[in-house]
């Protein structure tokens, strides 16, 4: 059974930087390609970024420049660096672990940005 656990979520200024880390459980943390994503009150969840077991990133457009995601295959972690926050980064911020016959979800973590 895989289980996701983030933490590093807070409250902080605009222009102020968050680092979220993901913590998985489970022996498949390496081969699979994991992913951070993001939902706004009242708003769909969406993508913030994604990085393949190789290391491979892709970024949502409003994050590129700003948002790094890497992970340490040996600590079954993944990170999102987040610097320059903006008021509309203001979210419930999942991780998300793409298994072979399902994908599994953390619990979130609340990252608020005030102005």
């Amino acid at each position: 059974q895989v289980q996701l656990v983030e933490s590093g979520g807070g409250l902080v200024q605009a222009g102020g930087s968050l680092r979220l880390s993901c913590g998985a459980s489970g022996a498949i943390f390496s081969i699979s390609p994991m992913g951070w994503y993001r939902q706004a009150p009242g708003k769909q969840r969406e993508l913030v970024a994604t990085i393949s077991q190789g290391g491979i990133t892709n970024y949502a457009d409003s994050v590129k420049g700003r948002f790094t995601i890497s992970r340490l295959n040996a600590q079954n972690t993944v990170y999102l660096q987040m610097n320059s926050l903006k008021p509309e980064d203001t979210a419930v911020y999942y991780c998300r672990l793409d298994g072979i016959v399902q994908n599994y979800w953390g619990q979130g973590t609340q990252v608020t940005v005030s102005s």
